[in-house]
């Protein structure tokens, strides 16, 4: 089967539109990056729905994404940021326009985020049966693992950056945690091996995200990375990752 016929659940991509405020992350701001030009970058590919990932950059504005969401339809989902203080109202209507996922970025957020992770991790599995995705480098992971196993949900980002606490990262899987596959140029690992090993401990773990459109990665998406997921894990397996895996983790069809 050719790999860019697969259908495709995007669960990694990102929507910049200057209409909406942004907050400069350690000075950087991105190009501007609006629904149609994702859907002109993807044109090639079956993508069938996906996750709007809101960026650090993107601060607590919620008005981007929830244009996105309506205007891109009922196959595609929200991440979003949240302070600790958002009422259960605001959560409610966030899930009724369809995000599903609390974004905490650990790499270039306040370390002061993990005080009150755990707190709305439970609070939002709890109202909405939403989880949470981390930004974070592998290498942070052991002195926080028991922390994060004790989530309801957890998904960590782009096969968490590094192959040192790549086995870390791996216990969380055996745990019952989801990885993106996504990110490819921002990682410093085999990523075929990466690929087989988290698959190898849970089949149902991998979901696949472009990072479209990859801020601050030192190599943007190629096409060549969906291709690289079909090889390495064989077309029934990268069906899953490509697709089943992330449409059963993010119940799209429950919009």
């Amino acid at each position: 089967m050719d790999a860019t016929r697969s259908p495709i659940f995007d669960s990694h991509f990102h929507i910049v539109d200057p209409r909406f405020p942004m907050v400069a992350n350690q000075g950087y701001l991105p190009d501007t990056y609006r629904i149609e030009d994702y859907q002109a970058r993807t044109s090639q590919f079956d993508i069938r729905g996906g996750a709007i990932v809101s960026g650090s950059f993107q601060a607590y504005d919620q008005g981007y994404l929830l244009e996105a969401l309506q205007r891109m339809g009922p196959g595609y989902v929200g991440v979003t940021q949240l302070l600790s203080d958002v009422s259960d109202e605001v959560i409610l209507m966030l899930n009724q326009a369809g995000v599903r996922a609390v974004r905490f970025n650990l790499r270039r957020g306040s370390a002061e985020q993990l005080n009150w992770l755990e707190e709305m991790a439970h609070r939002i599995y709890s109202l909405v049966s939403w989880h949470v995705e981390l930004y974070i480098d592998s290498r942070e992971l052991a002195p926080l693992s028991q922390r994060l196993l004790a989530l309801p949900r957890v998904c960590i980002d782009h096969l968490g950056l590094s192959r040192d606490g790549f086995q870390e990262l791996l216990k969380l899987v055996e745990g019952g945690a989801y990885v993106k596959a996504s990110g490819f140029g921002r990682v410093d690992m085999d990523i075929s091996t990466a690929l087989r090993e988290i698959t190898n401990r849970n089949p149902k773990a991998l979901i696949f995200g472009t990072d479209l459109p990859c801020p601050r990665a030192p190599r943007p998406f190629r096409d060549e990375d969906v291709t690289l997921v079909h090889e390495a894990l064989g077309e029934q397996l990268a069906h899953q990752v490509f697709y089943e895996n992330a449409l059963a983790f993010y119940r799209p069809n429950d919009r």
